[in-house]
């Protein structure tokens, strides 16, 4: 049987609560809502609930990458 190919450039899940963002980027509820807060993490209004979409997660990571020059 052979199985099909899963494309892996759309996520499965695109918005995140803020638990499920703060576990995606290994910091704590409380660090995330500050960078929400501070204007570093931009998030979803939905319904009067705070949603992070996966897309601007990854930026953020993008964005604070270090490469370490010899």
């Amino acid at each position: 049987m052979k199985l099909s190919t899963f494309s892996t450039s759309r996520p499965a899940k695109r918005l995140y609560t803020v638990l499920e963002a703060s576990i995606y980027l290994g910091r704590t509820v409380n660090a995330t809502r500050e960078m929400q807060w501070a204007g570093k993490l931009p998030y979803v209004k939905l319904d009067g609930r705070i949603y992070f979409d996966v897309y601007d997660l990854d930026a953020l990571i993008e964005q604070n990458k270090v490469v370490e020059r010899e």
